[in-house]
């Protein structure tokens, strides 16, 4: 049995292989946020490809702050029902499901939210910044109220029946936001020295953990680097990853990255190492780095596509799980051939519409794939030669769609 195959425990969750879907925007939720059948037929097709363990899209903390239209947001229990049904699918199959929460902070575009809030009122850089407004900083009230909204969303899917959750704290959302020096510029507790600014980030732990049973998985999502100048130093990443696995979480997910740097699409792939190249992961040389630090699971994402690299990644004792996202968007039972020992068998190219400017920007990357996701949410094949240009521009429609709705409902209860 190849390493990938083996079965692992975390608490009183059998993993039964080492493969874990890492996150990506499934866009199939109403304009309240809601789960629905698309969302089960999607992760059901996931399911019966073998997976071990699925983790979810971006899930909102709060309906009034999303990344983007079409994303599930989890406040109260009024879609329970649904969201046990959702839970349920991992079940009958075997497959583990963790749902990843996550506020965007200041990484939303212009006129879909009322208005965006960061650690910090600190504006994109010139090209993004026709997209994404600048934010105003957040009041310390509203810091503690986010708190407890992933705390209380954390809860609500442990009634769901989800075995854990995963807290975003990667690819420029809020709680990197905190992290970073570059969009945290706070003189309070929340900000200035790392210690002030992971600050955020641990009391979200801390507020989950209190809300949740011991059994309950809480893994988070964490940079690596984010490749920006002045950004959060390597010493600094090394300082919050054992602080994090100090106070006891689970299971943390490797990345790097944000919107106005995206690693985590593979754009700065060109720019690694030979060597790392050969090894195929985007970050495992930062894992096997960290693994001398910290005691809990690590999971590496990014660039995996052979069994053969995987495996190697798995026995060098860097991490315990391999993340894999894209290739699950064009071959829904990729996990099954993995574990049958047959590679990744679509190489997709980056994904680009032929406009400089949208192509400079990784959003692309995210909905391209989310279209994937529609078609085999309705039972469907994929279509690895979808056009890319035709995806964004339904999408530029759609947003169009959600701005003007949303505008007109700030009207209605102004």
């Amino acid at each position: 049995m190849s390493h990938l195959a083996q079965p692992i425990q975390i608490k009183n969750t059998i993993f039964k292989n080492r493969l874990i879907k890492g996150a990506m925007s499934e866009a199939l939720a109403n304009r309240e946020g809601q789960p629905n059948n698309l969302h089960l037929g999607l992760y059901e097709a996931w399911a019966k490809g073998g997976l071990g363990c699925a983790i979810t899209g971006n899930v909102m903390v709060n309906i009034e702050a999303k990344n983007e239209p079409g994303v599930v947001a989890i406040e109260t229990e009024h879609d329970l029902e649904k969201l046990k049904e959702w839970a349920n699918v991992g079940k009958q199959y075997g497959m583990v499901q963790l749902i990843q929460l996550s506020h965007p902070g200041r990484q939303c575009p212009k006129g879909l939210n009322r208005e965006t809030v960061a650690p910090s009122a600190v504006p994109f850089s010139p090209m993004l910044a026709t997209t994404f407004g600048t934010p105003r900083a957040l009041r310390e009230d509203e810091i503690l109220d986010i708190i407890q909204r992933f705390a209380e969303a954390a809860r609500i899917c442990e009634k769901a029946g989800f075995e854990g959750v995963q807290l975003h704290g990667a690819h420029g959302y809020l709680i990197s936001q905190f992290l970073s020096p570059l969009t945290n510029k706070r003189q309070d507790q929340w900000g200035g020295s790392i210690e002030n600014r992971m600050r955020f980030l641990l009391e979200i732990y801390k507020a989950v953990r209190e809300k949740t049973s011991e059994n309950f998985i809480v893994s988070v999502k964490l940079n690596s680097a984010d490749f920006q100048r002045g950004g959060i130093t390597e010493e600094e990443v090394v300082t919050v990853f054992k602080a994090i696995d100090t106070a006891g979480i689970d299971l943390i997910e490797i990345s790097g990255g944000t919107y106005e740097a995206p690693a985590m699409a593979g754009v700065k792939a060109d720019k690694r190492k030979q060597s790392t190249i050969a090894r195929e992961a985007y970050f495992l040389d930062f894992a096997e780095n960290i693994r001398k630090e910290v005691k809990c699971h690590l999971m590496v994402t990014g660039g995996f596509r052979t069994v053969k690299g995987m495996n190697a990644a798995l026995d060098s004792g860097a991490c315990e799980f391999i993340g894999i996202a894209r290739p699950l968007a064009v071959e829904p039972d990729v996990s099954n051939s993995l574990i049958a020992g047959r590679d990744v068998r679509y190489a997709i190219d980056a994904i680009k519409t032929g406009i400089p400017f949208i192509d400079k920007m990784a959003i692309m990357e995210v909905l391209w794939y989310a279209a994937q996701f529609k078609t085999i949410a309705q039972g469907k094949q994929p279509n690895p030669k979808l056009s890319p240009l035709k995806v964004f521009l339904n999408y530029a429609k759609n947003n169009v769609k959600a701005v003007l709705q949303g505008r007109v409902n700030s009207r209605k209860s102004a």
